[in-house]
C-alpha cells in the first residue's frame, strides 16, 4: 500500500492557490481540466515530498461545503515553526494558533480547511511574538 493524496474541495482556485501554494510553500506538481466533469484537479507537494500531495478539486458548478471542521487537518513538518508562520502572516494569513511552544501551529485554508504545521525535530526556543499571540478562531 502507498499513500497518494488527501482530496480538499475549493471554491476559489486563485485563493486557494495562493495559500497553499504561495503562503504555505507547496509546489503545483500537475495540473487537469475536465470539461465534462466540469472540475479541475490541482495537485500540490511539498518540495523534496513529490510523493505526499494534497489534491484541491474545484468544481466548476458552484456549491456550499459544509463541515471543513469534521475533516480533521492535513499536517506539514516544517524546518522552522517561526519562519513558516512569519511567512504565511506575511502573505495575510491568520494564524488560529500560534507556535508559542515552539513546536506546533494552525492555520486554516479559504475554504476552511484546518492545517498542522509541526517544527521537524526538537521544539524551538519559545519566542517572541509567539509566546504572547492568542489563539484566534477555532483550529
Amino acid at each position: 500500500m502507498k499513500y497518494l493524496h488527501t482530496m480538499v474541495r475549493v471554491t476559489d482556485v486563485e485563493a486557494s492557490l495562493k495559500f497553499y501554494r504561495d503562503a504555505l510553500g507547496l509546489q503545483v506538481v500537475r495540473q487537469s481540466e475536465h470539461e465534462a466533469g466540469r472540475f479541475t484537479l490541482i495537485y500540490l507537494a511539498a518540495p523534496g515530498d513529490e510523493e505526499a500531495q494534497i489534491e484541491l478539486t474545484y468544481n466548476w458548478d458552484p456549491e456550499n461545503y459544509t463541515g471543513g471542521r469534521n475533516f480533521g487537518h492535513v499536517a506539514y513538518a516544517v524546518p522552522d515553526i517561526y519562519a513558516a508562520c512569519q511567512r504565511l502572516m506575511d502573505h495575510g494569513v491568520l494564524i488560529n494558533r500560534p507556535p508559542r511552544d515552539g513546536r506546533m501551529a494552525f492555520v486554516r485554508s479559504p475554504d476552511n480547511i484546518s492545517v498542522e504545521l509541526l517544527q521537524d525535530g526538537p521544539a524551538l526556543p519559545p519566542a517572541e511574538p509567539w509566546i504572547s499571540m492568542p489563539n484566534t478562531g477555532a483550529w
